[in-house]
């Protein structure tokens, strides 16, 4: 088993630009920003120590994976 690996917002980016996904700084702050009803669109926690947002690597990582097999399911060509 896989120890976790924690990381921050850029670190989160670079993650995401490695798989094709290029995001803005603005866009990865939006995504982990509380919305109006309290929730984050990605599983982002803050860091008891440094107090910085942290997501676990391959959390987020498995996210992308599993939208992206979920939409490959619901697509149908014409």
């Amino acid at each position: 088993m896989n120890r976790p690996r924690y990381i921050d917002l850029e670190q989160a980016r670079a993650v995401l630009a490695e798989m094709g996904v290029e995001l803005t700084a603005r866009q990865m702050k939006r995504a982990a920003d509380r919305g109006p009803h309290g929730r984050r669109k990605l599983p982002f926690f803050v860091d008891p120590i440094d107090g910085r947002l942290k997501i676990e690597k391959d959390t987020l990582v498995s996210i992308y994976l599993k939208k992206q097999a979920e939409a490959e399911r619901n697509w149908s060509p014409n």
